[in-house]
């Protein structure tokens, strides 16, 4: 979103009580242009997000939910790697929801269900990410040799 808008991106993360979970709650509930929709955890639904995230005590009122809410604009798959593709095969999300997958299943330009997910690398792709409705985010390791390898690569 750009501009003056005081409209924010409503976001929900799937697979909330890992790590990568817990640090995309963290982010997302700090950013100025993002409302946190839903943390969508199966083993935690109904327990508050401080439960599993001890620092998030103070920080906010949600709690882990076994639903899956289609009112948002984005969802970030935080499960572990091999579980994002299971959970799409199993989980019809409307085509209007984007998707960034922080696990490595659709890093090599896998699909599923129709989703074409585009490698997520700013500095090889950027113009792709911007009209991109699904995003395979990439590895620390990969982005680390990419980035040293890239402008020899030019």
């Amino acid at each position: 979103m750009t501009g003056n808008s005081d409209k924010k991106f409503r976001a929900g993360i799937i697979g909330g009580a890992g790590y990568t979970g817990g640090e995309t709650i963290r982010l997302l509930l700090n950013h100025p242009a993002v409302e946190l929709a839903f943390v969508h955890s199966r083993s935690n639904a109904g327990n508050p997000l401080y439960a599993v995230h001890a620092d998030l005590l103070g920080e906010t009122s949600l709690t882990f939910t076994g639903e899956i809410l289609e009112d948002v604009n984005v969802i970030f798959l935080c499960l572990g790697h091999g579980e994002s593709r299971k959970f799409l095969e199993a989980t019809p999300i409307p085509a209007n929801i984007s998707i960034i997958d922080l696990s490595q299943d659709f890093r090599l330009g896998e699909s599923v269900n129709g989703r074409e997910f585009v490698y997520g690398l700013p500095e090889l792709q950027r113009d792709a990410i911007r009209q991109a409705r699904n995003i395979a985010n990439p590895g620390c390791f990969a982005t680390g040799i990419q980035l040293g390898l890239l402008p020899l690569a030019k």
